[in-house]
């Protein structure tokens, strides 16, 4: 079936699920590495990558998913919880920028006491303040959903207020393994698959650009995985080429959290990096996560990614044991002894119309 594979894939072709799975569990890492090659170089030079520098502020840590794989969240009345008013985000945008950072992602958690309209506020008062010298992915699919339900809107009538405030981005954050019965059983408050992608696609209708996410190395089965990559994938196909821009997979942290455990290998981590680059062939960027992985991370871009952010903080994932370098040109040069030219870029653009030609 190896070869087959390869044949359909160097024809520009697209392997399904059930092969996937076979590559999954028969080859070997050179021919992960080589299979996940042939597809990246249907959108990208051999030798180059990309990356830019950006924060994710978590703008609060209340939280009453209760989801148990989050070491951040804190339930309404704890003693240490927080939310961050505007001049505290502000100050926090500006030390990015000092960095020579160009994007911020907001993440925070689904506080029962902040309003749809505080959010859209908050976003239209910043877009104002630093006009186009900064991006910012305002939320996650997940807080929008949140957000939506508690307001008692539509998801359509929701992304049409984010997008009336500025809002240009909500990010496919929240993701983690989208398949019914892994939700059920780490993250019941949160949604079920399609609720997902119903929101999702209202934010694109909207006009705003959104992204796709996964984590991995929870508990969660090789069926799990691949009924992620699947429905995504269809996602991508109904919506037209290029709606969501790119791909970010990452491992979950285990520290400090109720479900405990330990974080994925490294090779674990590259081998399914590899399965998504093969399998999302309709999504460009296959992102690499420096953020739970550091240098090491930069190994995935021999595994089919093409693009990396370098982060300045993410208390979420620090609170779980992610350690965060600024020294961003070790972690460049890590790229560049693996063969690859990084080449810094601007934050990707909102998906058009005109795109789609």
């Amino acid at each position: 079936m190896l070869d087959q594979i390869r044949e359909t894939l160097t024809a520009g072709g697209r392997i399904s699920i059930d092969q996937a799975r076979h590559l999954h569990e028969h080859a070997d890492d050179a021919v992960l590495a080589e299979l996940a090659g042939i597809v990246r170089a249907r959108y990208h030079a051999p030798d180059h990558c990309s990356y830019l520098v950006m924060a994710i502020v978590n703008t609060t840590n209340v939280c009453v998913a209760r989801c148990d794989y989050c070491a951040f969240y804190r339930l309404p009345g704890a003693p240490d919880t927080y939310t961050l008013d505007f001049s505290q985000i502000r100050s926090r945008i500006d030390e990015l920028r000092a960095l020579g950072g160009t994007l911020v992602g907001f993440n925070g958690g689904f506080h029962p006491d902040l309003p749809l309209d505080h959010f859209t506020d908050l976003f239209g008062r910043l877009r104002a303040h630093y006009g186009e010298r900064v991006e910012f992915y305002e939320m996650t699919v997940a807080e929008f959903m949140w957000l939506a339900k508690r307001a008692k809107l539509s998801y359509d009538e929701a992304a049409e207020r984010f997008a009336a405030c500025g809002t240009r981005w909500i990010t496919g954050g929240g993701a983690e393994i989208l398949e019914d019965r892994f939700r059920l059983r780490h993250s019941p408050a949160k949604y079920k698959v399609e609720d997902y992608y119903d929101a999702q696609r209202s934010i694109l209708d909207a006009g705003m650009g959104s992204t796709a996410t996964m984590v991995i190395g929870f508990d969660e089965t090789l069926d799990e995985r691949l009924a992620h990559l699947e429905r995504l994938r269809r996602f991508q196909d109904e919506e037209g080429a290029g709606r969501l821009s790119s791909f970010l997979c990452w491992t979950y942290k285990a520290s400090n959290t109720e479900l405990g455990g330990d974080e994925l290998p490294l090779r674990d981590y590259l081998r399914w990096l590899a399965i998504c680059r093969i399998t999302l062939d309709n999504i460009v960027h296959i992102r690499t996560s420096v953020l739970t992985r550091n240098a090491d991370a930069l190994l995935g871009l021999a595994y089919g990614a093409n693009d990396f952010d370098l982060p300045t903080e993410d208390e979420v994932t620090q609170k779980a044991g992610a350690t965060i370098s600024h020294d961003f040109e070790h972690i460049l040069d890590s790229a560049r002894k693996l063969g690859f030219e990084p080449m810094h870029r601007d934050p990707l653009p909102v998906w058009n119309e005109d795109q789609a030609a």
